[in-house]
Formats: C-alpha cells, sequence, structure tokens
C-alpha cells in the first residue's frame, strides 16, 4: 500500500518500503510455483497505480485481472493487514484496461511489421545471417518503393516479389536466395499459426494509451490477456520485446524523477529468454540499462533467478525473492547463487530461509535513499488491496465498458492499401498486360497467319492463272500448231492435189500426146502404108509396062 513516495509491500523484523525514486532501478520477484509471486505482483502495482503511475502487467494464469475489483473484506485479511503494519487497509480495485493481443477478451492489441522491424523479427523468427539480411533488404525495398509493411500477408507479399525481382533487387541491394526467402516464408507460415495473422496489423497500438491515469489521478492498469499466448510463447516475448523497445525510443529523458513513468512487469521472463540469440540478448541488456533514464521500472517476474541472463539479472536493484526448491544439485547451486545476490542480515541465513519461508513470505531486499541496497530481510508480503484471484464477469463487463473509447478506436482492424495490395495490383497489371501483349501476339500470328495464307492463296490463284494462262498457250499454241499442221497438211494435200493433178494433166497430156502419137504415127503408118502401096504399085506398075 502507498505512503507518501513509497510502496509498503511487506513486514519483517523492519518494514520493506519500495521508494519511488528508486523503482526505476527495476527489480525482480521471484520463486517456486504456489509461493504468492501473484500476490507480491498485485501489491506492487496497485502500489504504484495509488501513486498515479501508470503499470503493464500480463494475464498469465488468469488471475491477475482482480486487480480491478475490490478484495474481499474478511477478518482474517484485516487482521493480517494490521498484523503487518497496514492500519489503512482497504478493499478496493485499480482504474484497469483490459488487453489482448489475440482479440478475445479485451481491447485489441496490433503492432504493424514495419514497427517490429526486421533486427527483431529476424531474431525472433531463430533466422541465419543471410536469412536475416534477406529479411532486411525486405524492408528496404519496401521504403524505397513506398509500401507498408503492416501484416504478415505484406510480408509475404513483400518477399514474393524479392523472389520475382531477384535480378533487379540483386543490383542495388546484393544477392537474395530463392533458399532464404523459402526459409523465411516458412517461418512466418508458423508465425501464423501461432496468432501472428492476428497479432500484426492496424490500427497499431499507441503507448501513449497505456501511458495514462484517471479521473481520480492514479495509475492505469493495463492487464494483457496472455493466458493463451503461453501456447505462443514466440508471440508474447515479440511483443513484450517490441513495447521495451518502443518505450526506449519513444520516451524523453528524465533523469533521476521523483517516481517513474511506467512500470512494466515481464511475468513468465523466461519466456524472452530461452533460446534468445546473442546479439537480441545484448540488445535487451542495453534496454535494460538506459531505459531507467526515461523513467520507465522493469520488473521480471520468473520461478528461479537463474532463469534470467546474469548481465540482465545485475540490473534489478529491487528484490524480492519468494521461497525456492533445492531436490537437484542445480537447484541447491540456484538456491545459493540467488541468497548471495543480498546484503547479508546477521540475524538469519538467507540460504536457509529461502528454503524454509512459506506462502506469502519471501526475502526482501530495495534500494534506500542513497540508491544502495538494503540488509535484506525476512517478510511476510502485505494483502493486496484488490481480489486475489481472477476478478469476476460482473467487474470485466465493468472495465470493458469503462474502454468503450479504446474498443472504438482499436476494435475494427483496419486493412488499408499496403504492400499485399500493391504487390497484387502490380501483379495484375502486369499479368494484363502480358495477357495484351499475348492477345497482340496472338492477333499478330492470326494477322500473320492471314497474310500467309492471303499470300499462299495469291500465289495458288496466280501460280492457278500461269498454269491455265500457260495450258492456254499451250492450247493454242497446240490449237495453232494443229491449225498449222492442218493447214500445212492442207496444203500439202493441195499440193498433192496440184501434183496429181498436174500429174493427171501431165499424164493426160502425155497420153494425149502419146494418142495423138500414135495416131500420127497411125496416120503416118496408114500413110506410109498407102503411100507404100502407092509406090509399089506405081513400081510394079511401071514395071509390068
Amino acid at each position: 500500500m502507498l505512503e507518501n513516495d513509497r510502496i509498503k509491500v511487506a513486514q519483517g523484523e523492519n518494514p520493506c518500503y519500495l521508494l519511488l525514486n528508486q523503482a526505476n532501478r527495476h527489480g525482480l520477484i521471484a520463486g517456486a510455483s504456489g509461493t504468492g509471486k501473484t500476490v507480491t505482483l498485485k501489491v506492487l502495482a496497485e502500489g504504484f497505480s495509488r501513486a498515479g503511475v501508470p503499470v503493464f502487467m500480463a494475464d498469465v494464469k488468469g488471475d491477475v485481472t482482480g486487480i480491478a475489483q475490490a478484495g474481499e473484506d474478511t477478518a482474517a485479511l484485516r487482521e493480517r493487514a494490521e498484523k503487518l503494519g497496514a492500519a489503512g487497509w482497504q478493499p478496493q480495485g485499480c482504474p484497469t484496461r483490459l488487453w489482448d493481443m489475440l482479440g478475445d477478451g479485451g481491447i485489441p492489441v496490433r503492432v504493424t511489421v514495419s514497427d517490429m522491424g526486421p533486427d527483431l523479427l529476424a531474431s525472433l523468427l531463430d533466422l541465419t545471417d543471410v536469412q536475416a539480411g534477406v529479411l532486411s533488404v525486405a524492408f528496404r525495398v519496401a521504403d524505397d518503393h513506398g509500401m507498408l509493411l503492416i501484416d504478415l500477408k505484406d510480408l509475404r507479399a513483400m518477399l514474393t516479389y524479392l523472389a520475382d525481382h531477384a535480378k533487379e533487387v540483386e543490383v542495388a541491394y546484393g544477392r537474395v536466395s530463392s533458399q532464404s526467402i523459402g526459409a523465411i516464408q516458412r517461418a512466418l507460415l508458423t508465425l501464423e499459426d501461432e496468432g501472428g495473422d492476428i497479432f500484426f496489423g492496424e490500427p497499431a497500438l499507441d503507448l501513449a494509451d497505456w501511458l495514462v491515469c484517471d479521473d481520480a489521478g492514479q495509475g492505469m492498469v493495463n492487464v494483457l490477456a496472455a493466458a493463451r499466448l503461453m501456447a505462443s510463447p514466440r508471440i508474447y516475448a515479440m511483443f513484450l520485446l517490441w513495447m521495451l523497445g518502443e518505450l526506449y525510443e519513444t520516451l524523453p529523458e528524465v533523469g533521476d524523477a521523483a517516481k517513474p513513468k511506467f512500470v512494466f512487469f515481464f511475468d513468465e521472463a523466461h519466456l524472452l529468454f530461452n533460446n534468445m540469440p546473442r546479439a537480441l540478448a545484448d540488445k535487451i541488456v542495453q534496454t535494460v540499462k538506459l531505459i531507467r533514464s526515461k523513467g520507465v521500472g522493469l520488473y521480471f517476474i520468473s520461478q528461479s533467478p537463474a532463469d534470467i541472463p546474469d548481465e540482465v539479472l545485475a540490473q534489478l536493484s529491487n528484490r524480492i525473492q519468494h521461497g525456492l526448491r533445492a531436490y537437484t544439485p542445480a537447484e541447491q547451486k540456484a538456491v545459493r547463487a540467488a541468497a548471495q545476490a543480498f546484503r547479508e542480515n546477521p540475524a538469519f541465513n538467507a540460504e536457509e530461509a529461502l528454503l524454509e519461508v512459506g506462502t506469502g513470505e519471501a526475502l526482501v531486499s530495495f534500494l534506500n535513499e542513497e540508491g544502495q541496497p538494503s540488509v535484506v530481510e525476512r517478510a511476510k508480503v502485505l494483502p493486496p488491496e484488490c481480489l486475489m484471484a481472477a476478478a469476476s464477469e460482473k467487474a470485466l463487463a465493468a472495465v470493458r465498458e469503462a474502454s468503450a473509447p479504446l474498443l472504438e478506436k482499436y476494435g475494427q482492424a483496419v486493412d488499408r492499401e499496403s504492400a499485399y495490395e500493391l504487390i497484387n495490383a502490380e501483379r495484375a497489371e502486369a499479368a494484363e498486360a502480358d495477357a495484351l501483349a499475348k492477345e497482340r501476339e496472338a492477333l499478330e500470328a492470326e494477322r500473320a497467319a492471314f497474310e500467309k495464307e492471303k499470300a499462299a492463296a495469291e500465289a495458288k490463284e496466280q501460280k492457278e492463272a500461269q498454269r491455265a494462262a500457260d495450258a492456254a498457250a499451250k492450247a493454242a499454241e497446240k490449237q495453232a500448231a494443229k491449225e498449222a499442221a492442218l493447214a500445212q497438211k492442207e496444203a500439202e494435200r493441195a499440193a498433192r492435189e496440184v501434183e496429181r493433178e498436174a500429174e493427171r494433166a501431165a499424164k493426160a497430156e502425155q497420153k494425149q500426146r502419146e494418142q495423138m502419137a500414135k495416131t500420127v504415127n497411125s496416120v503416118i503408118g496408114q500413110i506410109g502404108r498407102e503411100a507404100g502401096r502407092q509406090l509399089m504399085r506405081g513400081l510394079f506398075g511401071n514395071l509390068r509396062r
């Protein structure tokens, strides 16, 4: 509970106060399952809220929502509160907003792919250096071409665009192999199956909506429904790391402020660091070190301090260590390490105490006014004024009703024109251009075929005409030859007729001549004979005489 500028968290031999001006030096709440970490978380969160400090916390088990509802006013709780020095304890809830990355039970939380950035996305997708380079090229090409990367379908479309334009991209940005693009696409498919298709989109979360107080000046407690996210740890880790980076990038430097501007509780912190690439782990360490100057306090909640890298653990100055169990040598080593991290209290042995403390008890050490760790106290945590269990449906309905303006702002997903639409439009235009080109080619081919067919027809017609002309010429020539032959034959016949006529005439003339000769000869012969006779008679006559 809040007492002036400090939050009373627990009571041991001495009260354990978390000073608001030291709260941005980060903290740790650790302990085995069932030792009371969630109750301690609520005590801290409601203390910050009462001090006017907005809070973020993830509801991993489903019982954190109880912070929105007043706790049970029982004699046992009042007795515990009074015994632990919380005389002003009064059941009351905190102003709360419910958020849900999967969009089921609260205000939807969305982040754009561009806001997530290639480095964080590549690390969380567990890409190789080469694949991460290809992903960076995809983001760069999208920026250079004015293509927004809002959701996963935008990023998938951009990767397909890279594959389709690999040769062009290689000239300006370097080689992008189809194997790397395929590997990224498969990783994105897994991310989609885990709920990434819902998480990435618009309207994107504006963290300014988390850094608010209610009308009474109490800091808003932003509760993220994370029970289902435990089945999708990558989505959960991705969002928390994005939010951490976004806070660091957007908040101004405030130095050593009287109280934090915002407090961030990382529940199930081991999910952030399991199998985390070294480069990303280094970035988180750097952010944890520097973000306190932005007025942000980070509190990691986990079952064991060993779940958190030493570089991060060294930055967690305000510590509440609930009981640990040590059944194995590794667990015993973790207990010793946790005990040695505290400033020793001669009144008890911290290592033994960690094995003995029960539910609601813890070893507590906060920073004092000089920024030094206080001597560890074995203390009992105060009961929260809010409900320890999950809030009732009636209380949750009231929270949702009070969040109506934000539900209106973030409730409906918006799918505006982005890389997916632009690339598909370009692809459609290209397909249409290809279709037109093919249609033109088909028309040209058809025209060429027609021209060829026409030329062939004309050639055939010309050939046939030529053939006909040749045939006609041949026929005419043949007819002329025939007629010439006939004429010649006629001439020859006529000549022969003339010749025959001449021959007949000659023969007739010869015959006549012969006849005449014959006649003449006959006449002559007759005359001769007569003359001969006359002569003979004359002769003989004379003789007689």
